[in-house]
């Protein structure tokens, strides 16, 4: 099987049997140390959460919870060395994809899995003064309260009949006034 490969990491989720997700992703991390791959498989990541559960005697306590049971994710650059060294882990069963055709996660789904976050540089800062181009606000002017951590939202202290309200807003949805 001949698989074309490309210069960049996608991330591909691969099938383990139950419970053994931990494992997988501890003798997939030996192999790439020892075979010296690390420039082909850059990431190996098991997805939990942690849920607070409380036992019989109402004893509360945080447990991680796998978020994706029976799958691990990992980013790589799809060789045929690479997608043998993952389809041949003890425990894992293969990619998911159909066939024997592994599929990368496109990057929507990578952003909606919260698997990797891509933090713009939006160029807004707290205390910028802007003006509000698109949407019912357009026109209004405000200073900049908070900028979310990823650089997309931002919330605007916009000034509506002389008094301060703060407005979330898309950062292509505003600029900057130049002074």
């Amino acid at each position: 099987m001949s698989i074309s490969s490309s210069n960049e990491a996608k991330w591909y989720v691969v099938h383990t049997y139950s419970g053994y997700e931990n494992k997988v992703k501890t003798n997939l991390e030996k192999i790439i140390e020892n075979r010296g791959i690390s420039h082909l498989i850059s990431e190996v990541r098991v997805p939990v959460e942690k849920v607070i559960e409380t036992n019989a005697d109402g004893v509360q306590k945080e447990v991680e919870v796998k978020i994706f049971p029976s799958y691990v994710l990992v980013k790589m650059i799809m060789t045929d060395e690479t997608w043998h060294v993952v389809r041949n882990i003890t425990g894992s069963t293969g990619f998911v994809g159909p066939g024997s055709r592994p599929v990368p996660l496109t990057d929507s789904e990578v952003e909606a899995l919260g698997v990797e976050t891509h933090i713009e540089s939006c160029g807004f800062s707290k205390g910028d003064e802007v003006k509000i181009t698109v949407g019912p606000m357009s026109g209004f002017t405000g200073k900049v309260d908070s900028v979310s951590e990823n650089g997309k939202k931002i919330t605007v202290l916009a000034s509506v009949f002389g008094r301060e309200t703060p407005v979330e807003l898309d950062s292509s949805n505003i600029e900057i006034i130049k002074e």
